[in-house]
């Protein structure tokens, strides 16, 4: 029987890629230096993300922005940019169209959970009230995912066995092959259509959030 539906957060259930672009865009305009360009501050982030994936996600975006910075000797601006950063990033951080109404009719049937690596935190993203518990990597001295602890404190949090939980995520690696090694029934959300990346197989794939209540109907089958 399935008891609990907990979800990722970036990329599954929130627009992570429009708010960081508005942020890195308000950022690149308010530093206004030409050698500091819009696509310079994502590709130093993409770098950071994969360099410094055991750290929190605060720490890697201000140690990405500092590095950027540094390119044009003004890393001691870091603090100020960080900020207006972050203060556009979440003021455009909202869930991608009709994942709400997909939360809403799964509410009706099992509890909810929001269980994230990042710093995408449910109320600053227009998701807040809507889960029975929330989990954030490296708060608690829950490790990242796919760290099998991740998944232990979803379990602890959901206060359900492994089988009665269902992990949706976009990210193979870390909500397909984390979570299955943990033992939980896994929904892999594969836009893309992409390739499994390793061996582990997903109980359900499916290409967008509004298939998501059928497929977990055929997993409490």
């Amino acid at each position: 029987m399935i008891t609990t539906v907990a979800f990722d957060a970036d990329d599954t259930l929130v627009d992570i890629h429009t708010a960081v672009t508005a942020g890195l865009s308000a950022v690149t305009a308010a530093v206004a230096d030409p050698a500091l360009t819009l696509e310079l501050f994502h590709a130093d982030a993409d770098d950071h993300w994969i360099s410094l994936a055991d750290r929190d996600a605060r720490e890697i975006r201000a140690a990405a922005m500092r590095y950027t910075l540094a390119r044009a000797g003004r890393e001691h601006e870091l603090d100020r940019w960080l900020e207006l950063f972050f203060e556009v990033r979440f003021a455009h951080s909202r869930p991608f169209e009709g994942a709400t109404a997909v939360l809403d009719k799964l509410s009706r049937d099992y509890r909810l959970g929001y269980a994230t690596n990042a710093n995408s935190e449910a109320h600053r993203c227009g998701l807040g009230g809507r889960f029975a518990f929330e989990i954030y990597a490296l708060r608690g001295g829950v490790p990242k995912k796919p760290a099998r602890g991740f998944f232990e404190a979803v379990l602890a949090a959901a206060q359900a066995q492994p089988h009665e939980v269902v992990y949706v995520g976009d990210n193979y690696e870390h909500d397909v092959a984390g979570a299955a090694g943990a033992g939980l029934r896994t929904v892999w959300l594969n836009r893309a259509g992409a390739p499994a990346a390793g061996p582990v197989r997903a109980d359900v794939v499916i290409g967008s959030l509004d298939e998501l209540p059928d497929a977990v109907t055929s997993l409490a089958g």
